[in-house]
This record gives structure tokens, sequence and C-alpha cells, in this order.
């Protein structure tokens, strides 16, 4: 009996857990204080998109900096201009869309990917971090990661990774947004300005990524 009452229950919650988790990320969105540490790890997503971008297309990152109110810069020299811009809010998707997968595939493979995390944070500081408040933001980040580690039971490490991929790919569709401020600054900016089309076009772009990243999650998630 008790057995039978549990399976219902236990496949409600793997059926909507990725609506849940969603739904807690939109909530602490709204949340100043509270979200600020969700704010860093998706602008520290977005730069090193930027910085590793630059690696791939055979430039180097110069610099990372990360500051206080969720912005932040990557300062590259040579690789591919246009790769480069274009795959900071994508890379970002791309990261939270990964860390999503990786940590729904395997209690495991969560674990990894949690350690994998901490070694490029502090690899990142390391390497580019050029100031002391970068150093604080990029290490509260990589304690954030160690403290997933040491969460006794494996599946609330599931599940604090999937809050972290969904609420990287939520800032991902919400930020682009914040270009329409009439400044002609930033990447969909920089890309109008390479690219001869407009800047809404680049933050529509980025905006059908991060959906197309969650739909693909959605769709996953009804197939198990």
């Amino acid at each position: 009996m008790t057995n039978a009452s549990f399976k219902p229950s236990a496949s409600f919650w793997q059926k909507y857990q990725l609506y849940f988790l969603l739904l807690v990320a939109i909530v602490i969105r709204q949340i100043p204080i509270v979200s600020i540490p969700l704010n860093w790890l998706e602008t520290y997503f977005h730069e090193i998109s930027h910085g590793l971008a630059a690696l791939i297309t055979g430039g180097q990152i110069v610099r990372i900096e990360l500051f206080p109110n969720g912005s932040g810069l990557c300062t590259t020299r040579g690789g591919l201009g246009f790769f480069i811009t274009f795959f900071g809010y994508a890379g970002a998707t791309v990261w939270g869309w990964m860390l999503f997968k990786l940590a729904n595939s395997h209690q495991r493979t969560a674990q990894i990917i949690s350690g994998l995390m901490i070694v490029l944070l502090l690899a990142s500081i390391v390497l580019w971090a050029r100031d002391l408040l970068t150093i604080i933001i990029i290490s509260s980040l990589a304690v954030m990661f160690l403290f997933t580690i040491k969460v006794r039971s494996l599946s609330y490490l599931q599940l604090l990774l999937k809050f972290f991929g969904l609420s990287i790919i939520l800032n991902s569709l919400v930020s682009p947004t914040y270009l329409f401020d009439g400044r002609a600054l930033g990447d969909g900016s920089a890309l109008a300005s390479m690219t001869f089309l407009p800047e809404f076009i680049w933050v529509i772009l980025w905006c059908v990524i991060a959906l197309a990243a969650l739909y693909s999650l959605i769709k996953s998630n009804k197939r198990r």
C-alpha cells in the first residue's frame, strides 16, 4: 500500500520538477538581494563565453571584470570579433542548457560537473581576474558550487545544478531586452555596426535561442 501511494507522487515530482524550478527562478529574480548571486552567475558565463570564443578563434583573454550590479566585461585581443561578440548571450544559454542536461543525466555526473565548475572559476581568478572586486565575486561563485558538492544527498545536488541552469537560461532570455535602452551600447549595438542589421534583430535572435533551449529541456523532460 505504501509503495503504491509513493509511486504516483514520485512520478508527479519528476514530471513537474522543471516547472517548479523555473517558477522558483522567476520569483527569485524579483527579490533584489537574493537574486544577486544568480545574476553574477549568468554574467560570469556571459563573459567567459566571450573569452572562450576569442580563444577558439585564435585570440586571447586579456581580463574578465564582474561588477556588483550584475554587469561585466571581458576584454579580448585578436580572434573573430563577430563570433566573440555574438557568443556572450548565446554562450550563456548553452552553459545553462548543459548544466541542466548533464545534472539531469546522472547524480555522479552532477557531482563531476560541480567539480569542473569550481576548477573553471578558480582558473578564471588566476588567469584573467585583475581586480579585487572581480576576484571576490568569482570566489563567491566558486564557494556556491563548493556548497553543492558538500550537499549530502546527490539528488539535492542535481536539483541545485538544474536550478542554476534554468536561472542562467532565464537571465539569458531577459537580459538582451535591456539593450533596448536607446543608448546604442552593448553586444547588440556592436553586432549592428559589424553587419548593418539592426540591434533588435540580434536581441530577438538571442531570446529565440534561450527559448529554444528552454523548450528543448521541457520536451526532453516530458519523455522521461
